[in-house]
């Protein structure tokens, strides 16, 4: 009987543990619920909606009358095939989420939410819906602000995104699939990183479920301030993977108020061609480990050569600030106005040396002009000549080297970049910018083509689609 006693009293005492225990567990998991309840009025549903020219399903058989058999299941309207026939417009409609910045209805959202939008519907918490106006978008950022016509609307408090750790409990609010005011929530899984074809944004890296809806919705920390605004997702399947990106709400805000004042968002421009510092890069520069951004090439007009800057020399830091990697340069330099002095911290000869550069305007980005169709900006890019050293260097006959490109360029959208060699396109060898204008001409706007670039040290192929319109 005492033994049964000892061990009831055991099982007791163990039991009485693991519910402390859970308690304990339990007191140390963040509660979102009042987060939610002082955060949500500030979120914002926003629905576009963007024409689209496109083909009708039917014509006239050919002036002719529309033979007997057709006619019975058609009418007097024949079905021909998409790419032919009388256009007709269509509606494409997208949904995404946005916040209020200002009570008198600034809201601030992604870029690619609104893009080639016709019109632009706001609904508010208390389901009033407003439309919207397009104050300005920076592509570079994938930031955009918006005008409705309200006031006194609920805003939220903004944090610092500087002071961010990772492994930092937060939470979004947005509308994934179309599901108004669904909250998720996870941990900063890394901070300042950079994606392909985003280098002025060190992206806060998160696994908080972020799907198609989310986009330009609120990131919070545990005081419900606003560190960060969704805006990409790393996914194979078109969904949540747990891999979600963030733009730093500092990052953001300076965008968002350039738009606001300025109607456009100016950035310090260096003219320079940069590489990654490899390990055996930095081992042949006496480097004792791989860090900086390697000036690969110059613009002979642009700041960096009129400072005195040099083909082979590493940058290490600007205005003090470690260039970890060559993807961090361009962030570090477009946070600088143009106009302004920065001191350049480079490596040359092997020896330190420091440098002061005064920062240029960024060029205007090429576009496409309707009036010169047979012209390399119909593709959304700028080109030079390759130096013969230089082929001889890359072991390749011929090309183009990509100076600059338009964002929203067919050549972008293939996934071409700045500092990309140009080999050829649809098979055709590129040898100069003259003889690229002309092949321009000759591409289908039907089909897909294939680009063979020269990229880091290697050669790789994209596919690239003209628009037709």
């Amino acid at each position: 009987m005492k033994r049964m006693t000892r061990y009831l009293g055991l099982w007791m005492l163990l039991a009485m543990t693991l519910v402390i225990s859970q308690a304990a567990m339990a007191r140390e998991l963040p509660d979102f619920t009042e987060l939610v309840e002082e955060a949500a009025p500030g979120v914002v549903n926003i629905s576009t909606t963007r024409l689209v020219e496109g083909r009708s399903p039917f014509h006239n058989f050919g002036g002719q009358e529309v033979p007997e058999i057709f006619r019975h299941f058609f009418g007097d309207r024949f079905p021909i095939p998409p790419g032919s026939g009388p256009g007709r417009s269509e509606e494409r409609q997208s949904l995404g989420s946005g916040f209020v910045i200002d009570e008198d209805g600034y809201i601030m959202t992604n870029a690619h939410v609104v893009d080639g939008a016709d019109e632009i519907v706001v609904r508010l918490n208390d389901r009033r819906e407003l439309q919207a106006e397009l104050v300005g978008v920076d592509a570079k950022t994938d930031v955009a602000v918006l005008k409705v016509d309200a006031v006194n609307l609920p805003t939220l408090a903004l944090g610092d995104s500087d002071g961010l750790k990772v492994g930092q409990w937060v939470a979004a609010i947005g509308s994934p699939f179309g599901f108004d005011y669904s909250v998720t929530a996870g941990i900063i899984s890394a901070i300042d990183r950079t994606l392909p074809r985003d280098a002025y944004v060190p992206f806060i890296q998160t696994d908080v479920a972020i799907n198609p809806g989310n986009s330009g919705g609120p990131l919070f920390n545990l005081e419900g301030e606003v560190i960060g605004v969704n805006s990409q997702i790393l996914t194979r399947s078109g969904g949540y993977m747990g891999l979600s990106f963030a733009i730093p709400i500092n990052v953001a805000m300076d965008v968002a108020d350039q738009l606001r004042n300025e109607g456009s968002v100016s950035r310090g421009w260096l003219g320079v061609m940069i590489q990654p510092v490899s390990r055996d890069l930095a081992e042949s520069f006496g480097m004792d480990s791989p860090k900086g951004a390697l000036i690969a090439d110059l613009d002979p007009d642009g700041p960096a050569a009129q400072g005195g800057l040099e083909a082979g020399d590493i940058i290490l830091e600007v205005n003090g600030r470690e260039v970890a990697q060559s993807s961090t340069l361009p962030r570090l330099i477009g946070q600088v106005a143009p106009g302004n002095e920065v001191e350049l911290t480079l490596l040359r000869d092997g020896e330190r040396r420091e440098l002061s550069v005064t920062l240029g305007d960024w060029p205007e980005a090429p576009g496409r002009d309707s009036d010169q169709d047979e012209n390399p900006t119909r593709l959304g890019i700028a080109v030079q000549p390759l130096q013969e050293g230089e082929r001889r260097q890359l072991g390749i006959e011929a090309g183009v080297r990509v100076v600059q490109i338009d964002p929203n360029g067919a050549a972008a959208a293939a996934g071409i970049r700045a500092g990309d060699v140009l080999v050829s396109i649809d098979h055709r060898a590129v040898e100069s910018p003259e003889q690229l204008t002309e092949l321009v001409g000759t591409l289908p706007e039907d089909r897909a083509v294939p680009v063979r670039l020269y990229r880091e040290g290697r050669s790789l192929f994209v596919a690239m689609r003209l628009s037709d319109d």
